[in-house]
This record gives structure tokens, C-alpha cells and sequence, in this order.
């Protein structure tokens, strides 16, 4: 009897799921599946593994609060009524944050639950999600393997200079650290381009994840050794809600001067910043860039600004660069960002083939580009997937020894 796996990818906004087929190679998508916030609307949207939509449903008047309670229920109900036979023996999961201790994905046991919601002050829009997946999951299958795959895994080999901040010793020793997020992104759009192009892939390549959550990371030969993300995943580019980089200076004034709680900051850093406060319209690029505002139009000109600085920043820690790959939402569909991007970049080795661009193909970058720039759609899912699999194959392995 074939296996399957559920994979689960409970965002701050949206959380996709697919289910996967293990044949022995590898996974095999039969469905993947996203439900998103809209506004006052929920929107659920099945498509097979050749991208045909299997199902399509929305509702309305669900609290922002049960959101994700709300979905994972439809999202099971609806994996039990199309796939009533699935043989589903594992359950993977994207956990935003791993902590220091976890830099490979693991079974999911009642201690690393505690483990993780200890985890809860550093990724909050996301860790509680993450683990209210799990526990859904657990109750829909209490006898399938549950497993946590982490995206701060893929930059746990940091150098100890993008590792720390600038702070006594003791707040590093205990784990106050730059961790950096995306890393399940990251560490497939690499493998993607190992395909593709295996000798830039090799190389020293900037990858920029754009979406509602955005971020960069600087990899050499397949190893992450800088990322824009730090402590939290608040930090380094503008995001759909979050502000990104932000003086500290600027945390001081809001508490000391205007007498705001430590709640009401953190929800006007995660849920009222970056696109969002800026624009003072929405969060959702394709909103802004169809809107005539000075403020969508401003807002946009500076999410294009600090991803441009942190390029160059980059391409400094790698000392030279050899490829740029957008990915995510933004970075796969949004060709006006790239454009903003990549205009004038000719000074770090870019030159882009602006056709090319426009029409979102696999190079953007002309012939004559001395750095080769890509467009790879991400896909989170079969990673989650992948790694599922190798921990079920670890433990099969061991319990054969």
C-alpha cells in the first residue's frame, strides 16, 4: 500500500497544505491546497499536482482570531472527503522557529511541543500557528508521526559574526542570536538551482525571498552564512504588516514617550508596519501597485529601496556574488519590483534583460550579465515534505540496526 504525508504551513496569514505520495524517490504532490485571509473573506483553493484546480470554496464572517482553528478544520474535512483512502503515515510541519537546539527536522514528542512554545516570544505571529497545526493534526490522527521542520535549521552554521548582536556575552550564551527565517525556502530554491544551473548554485548567490513575510540570505555553496532576519523574524526588509529593520531608539520612544505597552508595540510592529502602515492601505502588493496613492506608490519605493541595500550588503559578506534569485509571492510575479531592484545594479554585476523580466522567465539577466539572476518559484511544501520523509527513513534505518 502506497504512503502518504500531509504537509502543513500555517502562516501568519494564509496557511498552505499539501498532500504528498512517497514512492520511494521523490514525494509526489496529489494536491496542494491555500487558504488565505482576505479582507472579511476566507478563501480555500485545492489544485492537483499539475496545477488544476480540484476544489474552490469561501466564506465570510469568521473573527481574524479563529482564522487558522477555522481553516485546519476545513482543510482536514476536506483531505478526509477527497482522499478518504490516503494512507497517511506522517504529518510535516513548518515551525518557524527552532531555537538554538534544533537544526534538523524531528519527531514531534510532548517535550519538543514545550520546547517550542517556549519559542513563542520569538516568532509570535507564527510559532503559535505552527503549533496549533500540529495539535490539530495530532487530534485528526492521533496514531500518525508528527514531524517539526524548522526554518531557522538551514542558518544554524552561521560564522559567529551573523550570529550575534552586540550585547554582554551573556544574552548570546543564552540565545539571544541572529537565528534568520525562510530557511525551508531557501534550502529549496538552492537545490532548485543545483538542477538548473549547478555551477552558480556552487557559488556565491543572494537569494530573495519577497512576500507578505520577506527576507535575503547569503549563500555559499549551498550554506546559508548571512541573512537579513535576526532575532525575530521582524527584522532586516519591509514586510506585508512588519516594520523590518528598526532603531531601538525607536522601541524607547514609543514606551517611555508615548506610554505604549509592550502588547500595543508589539502589535503595531507586527500587524500595523511595513506595506500596510506605510501605504496606509493594505499589506498586499498587488493592491498597491494597482493603486494611483503617493503613499502605495512611496510604500513600494521603499520596500524596493532596503532590498537594494541589503543586496549590496550582501554581496559584501559573500565578497563578490555570482547569482540573485528572487522567489516568493513578490519576488515570482511582481516583475515591477524586480525592476526596481535590478535598474542601475550594473556597478555589482547585473544587467537585466527587461523582456525577460516582464514576462517572469527562468533568467532575467541579459547575455551580457556578469551575474546570472533567476526566477524560481519556492514550494515550501515539498521540502516539509522531503524532510518528513528522511526522518521516517532515519528512524525506519534505526529500528532495522
Amino acid at each position: 500500500m502506497s504512503r502518504h504525508v500531509v504537509t502543513l504551513n500555517a502562516g501568519s496569514s494564509s496557511i498552505k497544505f499539501a498532500l504528498f505520495e512517497l514512492n520511494g524517490g521523490e514525494p509526489v504532490a496529489l494536491a496542494i491546497g491555500l487558504v488565505e485571509m482576505l479582507a472579511d473573506t476566507r478563501r480555500l483553493k485545492v489544485s492537483n499536482g499539475a496545477g488544476a484546480t480540484i476544489h474552490e470554496d469561501a466564506w465570510r464572517d469568521v473573527a481574524d482570531a479563529s482564522f487558522h482553528t477555522d481553516a485546519l478544520r476545513r482543510i482536514l474535512a476536506w483531505r478526509s472527503g477527497a482522499f478518504p483512502t490516503a494512507n497517511v503515515v506522517a504529518a510535516g510541519h513548518r515551525v518557524v522557529h527552532g531555537g538554538v537546539r534544533y537544526d534538523a527536522p524531528v519527531l514531534v514528542t510532548d517535550e519538543v511541543l514545550r520546547e517550542l512554545e517556549a519559542l513563542i516570544p520569538l516568532a509570535p505571529l507564527h510559532q503559535p500557528h505552527n503549533i496549533a497545526g500540529i495539535l490539530a493534526a495530532r487530534e485528526a490522527w492521533p496514531h500518525v508521526r508528527q514531524v517539526a521542520c524548522f526554518d531557522t535549521a538551514f542558518h544554524r552554521a552561521h560564522p559567529f559574526v551573523n550570529d550575534v548582536f552586540a550585547l554582554p556575552r551573556k544574552f548570546y550564551d543564552e540565545g539571544v542570536r541572529r537565528y534568520g527565517f525562510h530557511g525551508l525556502s531557501y534550502q529549496y530554491v538552492i537545490e532548485k538551482l543545483r538542477t538548473i544551473a549547478p555551477l552558480y548554485a556552487a557559488g556565491r548567490v543572494v537569494v530573495a525571498h519577497l512576500g507578505n513575510g520577506a527576507s535575503m540570505c547569503a549563500i555559499r555553496d549551498g550554506h546559508s552564512i548571512g541573512s537579513s532576519m535576526g532575532f525575530t523574524a521582524l527584522d532586516g526588509l519591509p514586510m506585508g504588516t512588519r516594520c523590518g529593520q528598526l532603531d531601538p531608539g525607536v522601541v524607547l520612544y514609543l514606551m517611555q514617550e508615548k506610554k505604549l505597552s509592550a502588547e500595543a508595540i508589539a502589535d503595531l510592529l507586527y500587524r500595523e508596519s511595513g506595506l500596510k502602515g506605510l501605504s496606509g492601505l493594505s499589506h498586499d502588493m498587488r493592491v498597491l501597485e494597482a493603486s494611483d496613492t503617493t503613499e502605495a506608490r512611496q510604500a513600494i519605493e521603499y520596500f524596493v529601496f532596503r532590498i537594494r541595500r541589503e543586496l549590496g550588503g550582501l554581496a559584501a559578506v559573500l565578497e563578490g556574488i555570482d547569482a540573485v534569485v528572487f522567489c516568493g509571492g513578490i519576488g515570482e510575479h511582481a516583475w515591477r519590483v524586480r525592476e526596481g531592484v535590478l535598474e542601475g545594479m550594473e556597478w555589482i554585476g547585473v544587467e537585466l534583460d527587461r523582456s525577460a523580466n516582464l514576462e517572469s522567465r527562468q533568467v532575467i539577466s541579459s547575455e551580457r550579465s556578469r551575474v546570472r539572476v533567476f526566477v524560481i518559484p519556492t514550494n515550501e511544501e515539498a521540502m516539509i515534505a522531503r524532510q518528513t520523509t528522511d526522518v521516517l527513513d532515519r528512524e525506519s534505518a534505526a529500528a532495522a540496526a
